[in-house]
């Protein structure tokens, strides 16, 4: 299929084929939904945990002998029995969220959620995506080619290609703003960002990288 390409003064200065697999996959919210529950539970790291007895200080004497006190037993303060003690079934820090999604079906989402972005006119494929390391001079053209006032806040996926360098430090100081290699490309990006500004050049090396999965 064929869509307009732009120039970075928002100027629509032709057309370029991209591929149909990639931009013409239906609408899919399921299994969109279900590849970013995976992502995002892959993306967390366990940080609730409770000592158990043999993490809890102290304790190491017994606290009194074993008979003849009248007293229940008890081998050590840390006991969970004990106040200061260890805690029993608490959250353990080793605890696993990761969650497994195939190549194909995390393929088939990104796909599915590009094409609901490119009929919504929320993607764009720019004609010599590049900017020199300047973040002011940058935001401006982020600020023609969205059509974005100057109070509003700027929020656009950058896709340059693979051998663009400056786009990276130029956007890393805008707070809505993301650029990724295209290899690095994936669901949650996709639907977390308003714009999304593709490089002609990229839609080649997308369309090598991920067909061949």
């Amino acid at each position: 299929m064929k869509v307009a390409i732009y120039n970075l003064k928002n100027e629509a200065v032709g057309e370029v084929e991209v591929p149909d697999g990639m931009f013409s996959e239906r609408w899919r919210p399921t299994l969109v939904a279900q590849v970013l529950t995976a992502f995002r539970a892959n993306q967390r790291r366990p940080w609730a945990h409770a000592k158990g007895r043999g993490e809890v200080r102290g304790g190491g004497k017994k606290p009194w002998r074993q008979k003849g006190t009248g007293r229940a037993r008890h081998g050590s303060i840390r006991s969970p029995l004990w106040v200061g003690g260890g805690k029993s079934h608490g959250p353990q820090k080793e605890r696993n969220y990761e969650q497994k999604i195939n190549k194909k079906m995390n393929r088939v989402a990104m796909f599915s959620a590009l094409s609901k972005k490119l009929r919504l006119d929320e993607i764009k494929i720019i004609d010599g995506l590049h900017a020199e390391p300047k973040t002011k001079a940058f935001a401006a053209t982020l600020r023609v080619l969205g059509s974005v006032s100057s109070r509003a806040t700027i929020n656009a996926l950058l896709i340059p290609n693979d051998q663009e360098k400056g786009i990276f430090r130029a956007a890393s100081n805008l707070p809505k703003v993301k650029a990724i290699h295209p290899s690095s490309l994936n669901v949650y990006d996709i639907v977390n960002y308003k714009q999304i500004y593709i490089d002609k050049d990229a839609i080649a090396y997308m369309s090598r990288h991920f067909t061949r999965q």
